[in-house]
């Protein structure tokens, strides 16, 4: 006898389903009564974050939401008021508002009105006219939010970052990157060195200060003394960090990522502080630092010899430092040494005898390396993403290359 699909279990319809994009999913809640019912079950959404234009009234639409499941929702464009979104899903998890450029202050203050246990996580990403002021209702009704990003908020001072320590006590995530008015205070107030106003955000584990141009040494001082549990820093292009900053974050044992990408003034001295310490790092990024050289690399194979990825691009190392390091940098996967102009086929042979555990390695703007040096990185046996210039090639595209290049 003959089964169709129209004799399945709603709940095997589901579990089919579920495996489907967000588009299929709407798609097959329209072919009949059995499919839509098994399609609004909510295993099937489980995880959707709802991407939505607000532009008119629409009753159906977060009464749909709902009964799907969904609690997660991306604002594409805002002509609504945002209390709007927030009456409509009491429930919701997760609230990106990236890139509305047009919420204010005041859309935000009449949309958190009241406490919102639910809501884990708010993206404010170049919401540009958001000041302390949001914060301070984002503080007082969300105090269970556990992810805040505010990356090109350009408005938000040291006083919005008070309100947040003041509140946000259970955030674990925190995007400030060019949030140019923030500077040492500010991260005081996040690591609670003023106890008597804050008590602190303590349970941070990711940091972004990327281009916040007011910092010193003296953060890393309040970050490596009052954020004990962070795992990931990104400093990248902080210009006002130094070498000496270094020795705070040496110690800080749960730290397994550090971004020090375009730091002007971190050399091979910091580089050797980080080494001397307690870190475990996994991933670390010295992309740009014009001055680190190859005595950095003899400091990472003596103390941070556990690294994963190491991006060391635009740095002025060349095959000696490849020949320090490679012996001892056996948990290495990812190797970016794009633009790094001294390294030649000899950097890359010794890469291909001793770090046979890569699985991608960043060549682009690598001169003096000829075909010679890239067969012999071809032939790692667990290299998947090899880059030799503004595009990649995977795991797939390297038999082609290969016979290509070598049969010139």
């Amino acid at each position: 006898m003959e089964t169709h699909i129209s004799c399945l279990f709603p709940e095997i319809l589901a579990m089919i389903f579920s495996y489907l994009d967000v588009r299929d999913k709407g798609r097959v809640a329209q072919v009949c009564a059995a499919w839509r019912d098994a399609s609004y079950h909510k295993s099937v959404w489980r995880g959707v974050e709802a991407k939505l234009h607000l532009r008119r009234a629409n009753p159906s639409l977060f009464p749909s939401l709902q009964a799907r499941g969904i609690r997660r929702v991306q604002i594409l464009s805002l002509r609504r008021s945002l209390s709007y979104v927030i009456q409509g899903m009491p429930n919701i998890e997760s609230l990106n508002l990236s890139g509305c450029y047009n919420l204010t202050d005041n859309g935000l203050g009449h949309a958190f009105v009241q406490e919102i246990p639910s809501l884990r996580v708010l993206n404010l990403s170049l919401c540009k006219q958001i000041t302390d002021s949001s914060l301070g209702r984002i503080a007082q009704y969300l105090k269970n939010l556990e992810v805040l990003e505010l990356g090109g908020c350009s408005n938000i001072t040291n006083t919005g970052l008070l309100l947040i320590a003041w509140g946000l006590h259970r955030l674990k995530s925190l995007n400030l990157r060019s949030c140019r008015h923030v500077s040492d205070v500010g991260i005081g107030h996040l690591a609670g060195m003023t106890r008597s106003a804050a008590e602190g955000c303590l349970n941070l584990e990711y940091l972004t200060l990327q281009d916040c141009q007011k910092l010193t040494d003296l953060s890393l001082k309040h970050i490596s003394k009052g954020l004990a549990k962070l795992k990931v820093l990104n400093l990248s292009f902080c210009g006002g960090i130094s070498d000496a900053g270094m020795i705070h974050l040496s110690h800080m044992t749960s730290l397994w990522s550090l971004n020090l990408r375009s730091c002007d003034n971190i050399s091979d001295t910091g580089i050797m502080h980080l080494a001397m310490g307690t870190l475990r790092l996994s991933g670390l990024d010295m992309s740009f630092c014009d001055k680190i050289g190859d005595q950095s690399l003899a400091y990472i194979a003596q103390g941070l010899y556990q690294l994963k990825s190491l991006s060391l691009c635009s740095c002025h190392i060349s095959d000696d430092g490849i020949n320090r390091m490679v012996r001892q940098m056996h948990e290495l996967r990812t190797l970016n040494i794009g633009q790094c102009v001294r390294i030649t086929d000899k950097g890359l042979e010794l890469i291909a005898d001793h770090l046979t555990q890569l699985t991608g390695i960043d060549l682009y703007g690598c001169t003096k390396i000829t075909k010679r040096g890239l067969e012999r990185i071809t032939q790692l046996p667990c290299l998947k993403v090899l880059n030799l210039g503004l595009w990649q090639m995977t795991e797939k595209m390297l038999p082609l290359f290969l016979n290509q290049v070598f049969s010139n």
